[in-house]
């Protein structure tokens, strides 16, 4: 019995003492002000990715690359122009379809009862559309987490400071001794 009582007593006043203990306020200052004079900005890629889904090219206007936004929207535009223009043409030859295997006249059938296309290509083009379709739709979540990403990265990239003494110069260097058969070569320089 006595024994527990001297557990239970050594166990509170371990847990009072770290109970009691205080931080050190100079120390929490200190990593408050070196945080603020960082230029890194641990947050700054995943806000990036945040705008970038939520609105497509928000996040390249969050990293001040406006250049890049109406390049996005207007990627993001064309695949839903052609998804819209696809599924449209892939309903109108899926009613002709439809129509003329019922054996009553669609929009394809020509002058004097004469279709302008046969039912075999009927059937071909609601393949191709329906493929161009699906191929439009792909286009489009994939450039959707395309500019996620590279919105992502940007915001990444931005944190580094870079400098202009950094170049690669690329040149072409032909073969004097081969004049008839040149060969050519490739060298790359760069300097820091």
């Amino acid at each position: 019995m006595l024994r527990k009582k001297i557990i239970w007593a050594f166990l509170g006043f371990f847990l009072s003492c770290t109970l009691y203990a205080q931080k050190d306020s100079l120390a929490i200052k200190a990593k408050k002000i070196q945080f603020e004079n960082d230029k890194y900005n641990p947050l700054s890629p995943s806000k990036a990715a945040f705008y970038s889904a939520i609105f497509p090219g928000g996040g390249q206007i969050y990293n001040k690359k406006y250049w890049k936004a109406p390049i996005v929207w207007g990627a993001m535009g064309a695949s839903v122009y052609y998804y819209i223009i696809n599924s449209n043409d892939y309903d109108r030859f899926r009613t002709a379809y439809k129509l003329r295997v019922q054996g009553l006249p669609d929009e394809f059938n020509g002058q004097n009862g004469n279709p302008n296309i046969s039912t075999a290509g009927l059937e071909n083009a609601q393949k191709v559309l329906r493929k161009n379709r699906d191929l439009s739709l792909l286009t489009g979540v994939l450039l959707y987490v395309l500019q996620i990403v590279e919105a992502s990265v940007n915001a990444h990239l931005l944190q580094f400071e870079t400098n202009d003494n950094l170049s690669i110069k690329p040149t072409i260097l032909t073969d004097p001794l081969f004049i008839e058969s040149p060969r050519v070569g490739l060298t790359l320089k760069y300097s820091f």
